[in-house]
């Protein structure tokens, strides 16, 4: 083998360089590496899905938005059937959603792929089927929690998958108390649980796990106040949950924040632009963005707004946009949030 050490190499005119045949290995300080692979599994790394819901009836709807711009949502596609009180979660590459009602509980998982647009794909079935439950996930896990079931009401069980991969979940642990209407949001390391039903009681608990392992959750510490039916997002320090249910007649607009790595209780982050219950939400590196939801007491009030706050500061939400309609009970996901790290 020849070693060739040089720092220019041109042709005689200047504009380009020899033809090397052959192996030609390269050791230098300064290189580049090229993509690989189909471009639909590069990872768009800013894409935020909007998934499922009523308008009150059923959709199979799922829209998308650019997270680091403003503006209304786009359409992506169509899940494989109408469903609502569902719970997403994603990796870089695939957004999965699961569980829910059309109109009974269901234990579907369907998966689209976040950086193209198209319909969604079966890819297994959780343990139990469930509604109102909540979702988190990692880089390569996807993880659901709590929810609504048929006969005790409400359940304490935690299922994962691979999201690489498709079949069926695998039991994971419990929570530290079976509840329903609870939201979740994730670290690489750390998934959190927060708030929630435990009829007729709402509750203040937030929990935690850690995502590689299996096993119980473990007590964080408390919520602001007894909440259920919150929107939940994360970068990969904070988690922060915007709305909720106070009380069968009354909704809020508080945002609160925990440092994820951390034990502790909530802390007050702000105020969203409308007080809302069973909402979206999402987030990248840098924001964190709610859509959707209804306003109590009854007559509802349905919403279309997306709002937008800075997840690493404090203060109230700013307007994004909109939603194709006013619709809620659906759930949020995206290929940049805090789950997958910076």
């Amino acid at each position: 083998m020849s070693v060739i050490k040089v720092n220019n190499i041109t042709n005689e005119t200047g504009t380009a360089g020899p033809v090397f045949a052959g192996i030609t290995t390269v050791s230098s300080t300064g290189f580049m590496t090229l993509p690989a692979g189909p471009t639909e599994y590069r990872g768009g790394r800013g894409r935020g899905l909007w998934v499922g819901g009523l308008t009150p009836s059923a959709v199979n709807t799922v829209e998308y938005i650019t997270i680091s711009t403003q503006g209304n949502a786009l359409d992506f596609g169509d899940l494989v059937s109408a469903q609502y009180e569902n719970a997403c979660c994603a990796s870089s590459v695939r957004g999965l959603s699961a569980g829910g009602s059309n109109p009974g509980v269901i234990n579907v998982i369907e998966y689209v792929t976040i950086s193209s647009t198209g319909n969604a794909f079966d890819f297994g079935d959780l343990i139990l089927s469930r509604g109102f439950l909540a979702s988190l996930s990692n880089s390569s896990r996807g993880i659901w929690g709590g929810g609504t079931v048929p006969g005790p009401f409400r359940t304490d069980k935690i299922d994962y998958v691979t999201i690489a991969s498709l079949g069926n979940a695998f039991n994971f642990g419990d929570l530290t108390l079976n509840r329903r209407r609870i939201t979740a949001c994730a670290s690489p390391i750390r998934g959190i649980f927060f708030g929630g039903l435990n009829d007729p009681t709402r509750n203040n608990i937030i929990d935690y796990i850690t995502i590689s392992t299996t096993g119980n959750a473990i007590d964080f510490g408390d919520v602001l106040l007894e909440i259920d039916t919150t929107n939940g997002c994360s970068n990969s320090v904070r988690g922060v949950f915007g709305g909720g249910r106070l009380n069968p007649s009354a909704s809020t607009n508080v945002i609160q924040y925990i440092t994820i790595a951390s034990t502790g209780d909530a802390i007050d982050f702000g105020d969203l632009t409308q007080a809302r219950v069973n909402g979206y939400a999402l987030s990248s590196p840098t924001r964190g963005v709610f859509a959707g939801g209804y306003l109590l007491p009854s007559p509802i009030t349905v919403y279309n707004t997306i709002d937008y706050i800075t997840i690493s500061s404090t203060g109230n939400a700013q307007d994004f946009g909109d939603l194709s309609s006013t619709r809620y009970d659906g759930y949020g996901c995206s290929d940049a949030h805090g789950g997958i790290g910076d």
